[in-house]
């Protein structure tokens, strides 16, 4: 009986260890993509001020959503780094 207790808490170790392996893999490109983007985001914002100056409201709009966006992948890109 304790062989199978042992087989089963070792797959379950394999498991978890799976598990994290994947979650690895999937939010090592998300930051990446989002580090990447908070880079060029700003890039966008220049030729918008520059030739719009804002002054209609769908320039405004158009704006803060690129500010929002970028902030959020500033947030989301910070823990990614390279080796």
């Amino acid at each position: 009986m304790s062989s199978r207790s042992s087989d089963l808490t070792s797959s379950l170790d394999q498991a978890d260890a799976g598990v994290a392996d994947v979650g690895r893999s999937i939010v090592a490109p998300i930051t990446g993509a989002a580090f990447w983007a908070a880079i060029a985001l700003p890039f966008l914002h220049l030729p918008l001020l520059l030739t719009t100056g804002l002054s209609a409201e769908p320039y405004t709009d158009a704006f803060v959503a690129l500010l929002a966006l970028n902030v959020v992948a500033l947030l989301v890109g910070h823990p990614h780094y390279r080796d």
